[in-house]
C-alpha cells in the first residue's frame, strides 16, 4: 500500500454516506465520524449522500477520490465500484467483484464452501420457498435471514418450529433472498483487516443474550475483548480471517465475522467490505489496539485508494 505524507496529495475526496439502504442511520454516523477525522488530518473531504449525489457530482470533475462509507445495497454490491470504475475515479474498499460476494451471503458461503473453509450448514430461502423443509434440514436452532443486509437487520433466531414463519415475515420485509442457517452456540469474533495487515481480533461479550442491532448501536454495556484470544488461537482465528477475504476477492480494507463453538472450532459468517466507523464499531478499537487512533485509521483506508491508481486491487 502506498503511503501518504501531503493531505494535498489525495486531491478533494468525496465521502459518501447515507443512501438508502436499510442501514441508511448506521452509514450517516459512520460518515460524519471520518468525514470530521479527515478534516482533522487536513484532507479536503466533504460529505455527499447517496450514490445519484456522488455521480453527479464526480462526473462533474468536483472530486479526486471517494471514501465510501455506505452500508448495505449500492454501497456495498458493487454498483457503486463499478460506476466508479468506469469513470476512472479511486475509491477504499472492494472492487466490483469482492464487494457482489460478499454482501451476498449464500454466494459468499457457496465460495467459502468450495475451498474447504467452514461455515455454518445452510439452505438458501427463495421468496416462497418451504422455511420448515429447511428446517428439516438444519435442525434447531437455527437462524432466519436477508442474504443482502448486514448490521442484523431482519435477523431472527429460532428455538421452535412455530416461530418460523414469523421470522421469515421479519426477513422478507427486504429486498433478496433468504437463508436459513445452523446457529453456533459459542462466542461471537471479528477480525479487521487493512490492507496487508490483520488486525488483532475482537471478542463481543453482549449484555444481552446477543450480539443484535441494539448491542451493536446502541448499547453502551457490551464489552469487547482485543485481542480476543491468545497464541496459537488468535493466530489461526486471524489467518482464516485473511484466507476468507482473499477468497471473495475483497481488497483495501473490510471486516470478517466469526463465531467460535464451545469444542473452538471457528465459523466464518461473512465479510463487510464498508464495515461501520461509529463510537461503537469494531474496526477502530481493533486498530486502537495497535496504537492507531481514529484519524489515522480514516488515513490509512483512504490510502488504499491508491492501489486502484496503479492496478493494485481488483
Amino acid at each position: 500500500m502506498q503511503r501518504i505524507t501531503n493531505a494535498r496529495d489525495f486531491g478533494r475526496v468525496a465521502v459518501v454516506m447515507g443512501g438508502s439502504s436499510a442501514e441508511r442511520e448506521v452509514s450517516l454516523m459512520s460518515g460524519r465520524g471520518v468525514l470530521d477525522a479527515l478534516k482533522s488530518r487536513g484532507v479536503d473531504a466533504h460529505a455527499i449522500d447517496g450514490i445519484p449525489a456522488l455521480l453527479d457530482a464526480v462526473r462533474a470533475g468536483h472530486f479526486a477520490r471517494v471514501f465510501n462509507i455506505l452500508h448495505g445495497a449500492g454501497g456495498e454490491n458493487g454498483e457503486l465500484q463499478g460506476a466508479l470504475q468506469s469513470l476512472g475515479v479511486p475509491y477504499t474498499g472492494s472492487g466490483v467483484l469482492g464487494s457482489a460476494l460478499s454482501l451476498d451471503k449464500i454466494r459468499s458461503k457457496w465460495v467459502w464452501g468450495s475451498l474447504g473453509l467452514p461455515s455454518p450448514k445452510f439452505v438458501p430461502l427463495p421468496r416462497g420457498g418451504d422455511v420448515h423443509a429447511a428446517k428439516r434440514e438444519i435442525g434447531l436452532p437455527l437462524i432466519v435471514k436477508p442474504a443482502w443486509e448486514g448490521s442484523s437487520v431482519g435477523v431472527s433466531r429460532v428455538f421452535e418450529e412455530k416461530d418460523l414463519d414469523d421470522a421469515v415475515a421479519l426477513a422478507q420485509r427486504y429486498p433478496g433472498p433468504m437463508l436459513v442457517e445452523q446457529m453456533i452456540v459459542g462466542d461471537e469474533f471479528t477480525v479487521s483487516v487493512l490492507a496487508d495487515d490483520v488486525l488483532p481480533s475482537i471478542k463481543i461479550v453482549p449484555k444481552s443474550a446477543y450480539y443484535d442491532y441494539n448491542a451493536k448501536y446502541i448499547a453502551e454495556d457490551t464489552q469487547y475483548i482485543c485481542p480476543g484470544l491468545q497464541g496459537d488461537a488468535e493466530n489461526e482465528l486471524r489467518a482464516l480471517a485473511r484466507r476468507a477475504f482473499d477468497a471473495l476477492g475483497c481488497s483495501g480494507w473490510g471486516r470478517v465475522d466469526v463465531m467460535r463453538g464451545r469444542d473452538g472450532r471457528n465459523w466464518l459468517l461473512e465479510v463487510n467490505t464498508a464495515p461501520g466507523m461509529t463510537t461503537h464499531s469494531l474496526v477502530p478499537k481493533a486498530a486502537a489496539a495497535k496504537g492507531m487512533d481514529y484519524a489515522e485509521l480514516c488515513w490509512r483506508v483512504l490510502e488504499t485508494s491508491f492501489d486502484r491508481e496503479t492496478g493494485g486491487a481488483a
